[in-house]
């Protein structure tokens, strides 16, 4: 069969105009599924025009001089805004603090490196008569503040309660409340909060979204009483050390760690004796021939055995010393250094107190 040019012309703007259709049918399916997604989220980053709808709305409750207004418009001009909501969040900060003097404290605290001893308290962050609008986004500076410096108990503090609709930056706020819960291995508190943090994973930060997925990574495995579990508690008792804290709560952690390793210990002792007990009973088994099947056997016995004590009540006693030590040497065998750091710990603390 033959086709003209004008016929093969004719098919060829067809399948191009096909082509275009799926285009466009593709790019609509993919639009429909990043609506649907964005709808699922239960929070989404502030504008910088809507900070600023915020500020205004405050600003209106308070009693604002003229020419500290000026200054305040200026400050807020659509061009001087920034488009990082991190820093929209220092903007509201110091703009708060032009307004309600009693905050400036506060603020350059938060401009410093470095935590004072011990930290100052601002009565106004608990104060009802204050806005809200300053006393949550205040509350949220600090806080962040706080877990740069590895404060992460008083950070909890500050940003319990504060949900993403409070305040001008929820990502921080979600993402530094994920820090400390992670730090202080609360991972029942941790992965809803990241789980929260990543419904927006395109939109906030780069660095909160990975981070965020690390350490998800990272406590979801964590088990209770697990040596990976001992380790961070050391490691966090040594860091409230480092603050000059040793006061009843890190008491605690320390009792708390020297239990789960004895326990450890006890469970591993235990594993060794059934072990050796293994061994025993199978060295006492003398194997013989087998017997030929359907062959008579001799002997003039009656059938009998001798009755053997094989109860629970058997005392096998604790492995000897060397023993002991082999059997303590596996628990940090091939383990990551910070594991082995956690086992030493321990054996310096028994030492101390003196009690093996």
């Amino acid at each position: 069969m033959k086709f003209s040019l004008e016929h093969i012309g004719a098919v060829r703007r067809t399948a191009r105009l096909l082509s275009a259709l799926v285009v466009i049918v593709l790019a609509a399916r993919s639009a429909a599924a990043e609506d649907d997604l964005k709808a699922r989220a239960t929070w989404a980053p502030l504008k910088p025009a809507e900070v600023k709808a915020r500020v205004d709305a405050w600003l209106a409750e308070e009693t604002v001089a003229d020419d500290a207004r000026a200054q305040l418009d200026l400050l807020w001009a659509e061009e001087a805004l920034p488009s990082n909501p991190e820093q929209l969040l220092e903007h509201v900060s110091a703009t708060v603090a032009r307004v309600r003097p009693e905050t400036r404290p506060l603020v350059d605290l938060c401009e410093q490196p470095v935590a004072p001893a011990p930290l100052p308290e601002f009565a106004f962050l608990g104060d009802e008569g204050l806005s809200s609008f300053v006393r949550n986004n205040l509350r949220l500076l600090y806080g962040r503040w706080l877990a740069q410096r590895e404060l992460y108990d008083e950070s909890l503090e500050q940003l319990a309660g504060l949900t993403a609709e409070d305040v001008v930056d929820p990502a921080s706020l979600l993402f530094y409340q994920s820090v400390a819960h992670h730090r202080l291995l609360n991972k029942d508190e941790c992965l809803p909060t990241i789980t929260k943090l990543l419904e927006n994973d395109k939109a906030i930060p780069q660095r909160y979204a990975a981070l965020a997925k690390l350490m998800a990574a990272d406590i979801k495995p964590l088990e209770i009483d697990s040596l990976d579990e001992i380790a961070r508690l050391m490691g966090d008792i040594r860091r409230r050390l480092n603050f000059g804290r040793a006061g009843a709560k890190v008491r605690k952690q320390e009792d708390d760690v020297i239990a789960k390793l004895d326990k450890m210990i006890e469970d591993l002792e235990k594993q060794a004796q059934q072990q050796q007990s293994a061994s025993s009973a199978g060295a006492n088994t003398q194997s013989a021939q087998p017997a030929q099947d359907s062959a008579p056997l001799g002997g003039t016995g009656d059938g009998n055995i001798d009755p053997r004590n094989l109860s629970g009540s058997s005392d096998w006693g604790k492995l000897p010393f060397k023993e002991r030590e082999k059997a303590l040497q596996q628990i940090s065998k091939e383990l990551p250094d910070h594991y082995r750091e956690a086992i030493e710990a321990y054996f310096q603390k028994l030492a101390q107190d003196g009690s093996r």
